[in-house]
Order: C-alpha cells, then sequence, then structure tokens
C-alpha cells in the first residue's frame, strides 16, 4: 500500500511575505538540491540523525525544515510505523518531498508550508522534533521563537535532535550550505533577500546548546561531530521535562 502524504498549506496571510533562505541559497537552484546532496555524501548525514534521535514504533516525529523530504524519509525508512509532520517554507521543495514520500510502500506524513516560529503542531503532541541542516537558515530572534515552540509541542519527556554546521569554520559549503556574508543572526543586513546570508556563526561556541537550555528544555549536549561539506556539523540533542 503507498504512503499517505498530505500536502497542507498553514501560511498566514501576515506571514506571506515573510523571507526565508531556500535549501540551495536560491530558488532557481532548488531542482538540483537532491542530486547535489547525494553526490556530496550529506544523506549520512540524515542517516546518523535518526540513529541518534532514537525513534520507535508509533510514535510522532516532526521535521522542521524538512525541504525535499530527505530526513523525513530516512525516519520512514528505520521505523515505517512513525507518524511523520515535515514543516518546510518552501512550497515547491514540499512538492518533490510528497512525490518522494508516496513513493514509499508504507507511510503516513503530513507536509506543512510554514515557517519555525510558528509550528503548527498541537502542545504536547510530539515524542521527537528533528532538524537537519535547518537552523542556520534562520535569524537570531526566530530560533529563539522555535526553541520555545519545541518546548510547546513535545510530550513530557519528549527529545530534539538537532544536526547543523557548528559555526566556527570559514569556507563555503556544497549543496547549497554556504555562508555568504559570515555574522550572527541579526546581523541580516537591510535589502539583503533570502539567499544572500546564512546564520551558522550562531551556532558557534556551543550556540544550539544554550538557545535550547533558555528556552527551559534539559541536558542540552553536543553528542558528536561530523565532517561534511568541507565543515564540521554537531549533533545536538535536549529533552523536555
Amino acid at each position: 500500500m503507498p504512503a499517505t502524504v498530505r500536502l497542507i498549506d498553514d501560511v498566514r496571510p501576515e506571514e506571506s511575505d515573510h523571507d526565508f533562505l531556500p535549501g540551495m541559497r536560491r530558488a532557481w537552484l532548488m531542482p538540483w538540491y537532491d542530486l547535489t546532496a547525494r553526490l556530496r555524501g550529506v544523506h549520512r548525514l540524515y542517516r546518523r540523525t535518526v540513529e541518534i534521535a532514537g525513534i520507535t514504533a508509533g510514535q510522532h516525529v516532526l521535521d522542521v525544515g524538512c525541504g525535499t523530504g530527505n530526513l523525513s524519509r530516512e525516519v520512514l525508512r528505520a521505523t515505517p510505523d512513525a507518524v511523520v509532520t515535515g514543516l518546510d517554507p518552501d512550497g515547491d521543495s514540499l512538492r518533490r518531498a510528497a512525490r518522494k514520500l508516496r513513493r514509499r510502500r508504507s507511510g503516513d506524513v503530513t507536509l506543512i508550508r510554514g515557517f519555525a516560529h510558528r509550528l503548527p503542531v498541537p502542545d504536547a503532541s510530539q515524542d521527537h522534533v528533528v532538524s537537519s541542516l535547518a537552523l542556520h537558515h534562520v535569524p537570531l530572534a526566530e530560533k529563539q521563537q522555535l526553541a520555545a515552540e519545541l518546548v510547546r509541542v513535545l510530550r513530557p519527556g519528549g527529545l530534539v535532535t538537532i544536526a547543523d554546521f557548528a559555526g566556527d569554520h570559514a569556507g563555503d559549503h556544497a549543496a547549497g550550505h554556504g555562508r555568504g556574508h559570515r555574522h550572527g543572526g541579526e546581523g541580516h543586513q537591510p535589502g539583503h533577500g533570502p539567499g544572500s546570508t546564512a546564520y551558522d556563526a550562531d551556532n558557534a561556541d556551543g550556540g544550539i546548546e544554550k538557545l535550547l537550555t533558555a528556552a527551559g528544555l534539559e541536558d542540552a549536549r553536543a553528542l558528536e561531530r561530523m565532517p561534511l561539506l568541507g565543515d564540521s556539523v554537531v549533533f545536538v540533542q535536549a529533552r523536555r521535562a
């Protein structure tokens, strides 16, 4: 039986002009995202994120910044009975994700167009929140809103597992994850549209752990690192009390 995949647009009228940074930094490059990611070995990051998360059958999982669905697909490959919700602001990427996920023989997936500062799931509804290579696309103020939302949507004992660039190395990333101009979140300059800058400097010096701890999550810690795209990715996990 084919996977059940639903597509929902949850962008409110007041959010319609909200900027976002596409996975390839420019929307016209996104049709090549999956091919580029495959050639550059990004899929091992998705596999390791799922291994660290430790998702079990029947659990509800929210994939923040799901893009074209690679991490969501890896969740279902490891745990076919998981109930997965993917969130991304890029409607074209979500449609690619839907086509990809519908080729699976099983699975229950809802793909929602929306933003990380307002997670479109009920309070205490998720066993896990996962995210890969998305946080560095988000300005600091929205990261803080996301962290508060994680506390709201996770069930007691629920886990968040984030894989993102560590923010402490210079250089460009392939597969669209280049830094552009390095600075910390709020340094985004007026007039710079999506694709002009990235916010990975916020992650330096334990920035992800500090972000999650400040929001009220417990035991936030970096578990390991992985070299990727000429840089370093850190895997951070935290728990809701």
